[in-house]
């Protein structure tokens, strides 16, 4: 009967059956010839039947050795895959995701997302940094952060503006999380369609840099030139100076979502929305991949 099987000699006989030498071997390895040759003679002793046969200078398998080689290969890389999934379970016990995002999305989907996380993995921490998306970008590419939850502006008319840093999307795994809807933002008591070209005239209040170009691509679009009168980035300061009567605005769902003044009324653009991405570099680490699959089922959710 034959022995336990040693599982590096297993691995030996693997390598030799698919580089077809010992020498090959023993160089895939990084072992010393001498140490490959041991390591199948003990092998033959532990299977109790010959595995190898020499032919001139080199060797060739016997139908065992075939058949061992194959099942060993099956053997190691269960073997592989058991310590991948142990080491996926202690990082889901005791790891942290690291996640910069842009503040209506802390608002909104990244509560959902790490209350949902917690509930089902009580050990691990999340790390949050407020950050627009070219900020969370080169985060995320400096090792910072494991996520960057970021925005691209699109329509069926134009390609997406992509964030800055993310032109070339090549360079990080990309998550799609929802497609937001844009809103136009006007004072309570405005009626008639969400159309832009009936606000011409209008004073505008813009919003970041990029999203200020959104808008003045659509307003091009619509046929007129906006007369941007305020801009910042804060979604309630917006609102707040809608309502006050100091202009109309856009703003995204996720925004409208985390806070909705009183004095205004919204109305979703037709046809225009912006993408929300999350973002990692490599293979992410299991708390990272785990949050970006809470963020998409809150994403799916909202």
């Amino acid at each position: 009967m034959a022995a336990d099987l040693d599982l590096t000699r297993l691995r030996v006989l693997a390598a030799v059956a698919r580089t077809g030498s010992v020498t090959a071997a023993a160089r895939e390895l990084h072992y010393a010839q001498p140490s490959v040759s041991h390591h199948l003679a003990r092998l033959e002793q532990e299977a109790g039947i010959p595995l190898l046969q020499r032919v001139g200078r080199g060797v060739r398998l016997t139908e065992a050795g075939r058949l061992l080689a194959a099942r060993a290969e099956e053997i190691l890389g269960r073997v592989e895959g058991a310590r991948r999934e142990l080491d996926a379970l202690a990082g889901l016990r005791a790891g942290r995701a690291r996640l910069a995002a842009f503040p209506s999305a802390l608002a909104t989907v990244v509560p959902e997302a790490i209350a949902a996380l917690v509930r089902d993995h009580p050990g691990l921490g999340v790390g949050l940094v407020e950050a627009e998306p070219p900020e969370a970008v080169a985060a995320l590419a400096a090792g910072d952060v494991d996520v960057a939850l970021v925005f691209e502006h699109t329509d069926a008319g134009r390609p997406g503006d992509h964030p800055d840093g993310m032109s070339d999307l090549g360079r990080f795994e990309v998550t799609p999380v929802l497609d937001e809807p844009l809103h136009l933002v006007r004072g309570a008591g405005a009626t008639g369609p969400a159309d832009l070209a009936r606000l011409s005239q209008e004073e505008w209040i813009a919003g970041c840099e990029r999203c200020r170009a959104d808008l003045v691509s659509r307003c091009a679009a619509a046929g007129f030139t906006p007369r941007i009168a305020f801009e910042t980035d804060d979604y309630v300061a917006v609102q707040a100076l809608v309502a006050a009567g100091a202009g109309v605005s856009v703003l995204p769902a996720l925004a409208v979502r985390a806070h909705q003044h009183p004095g205004i009324v919204t109305a979703p653009l037709p046809g225009a929305a912006r993408r929300v991405l999350a973002l990692t570099v490599g293979s992410p680490t299991p708390p990272a991949r785990e949050l970006v699959a809470r963020l998409v089922s809150a994403g799916a959710t909202g």
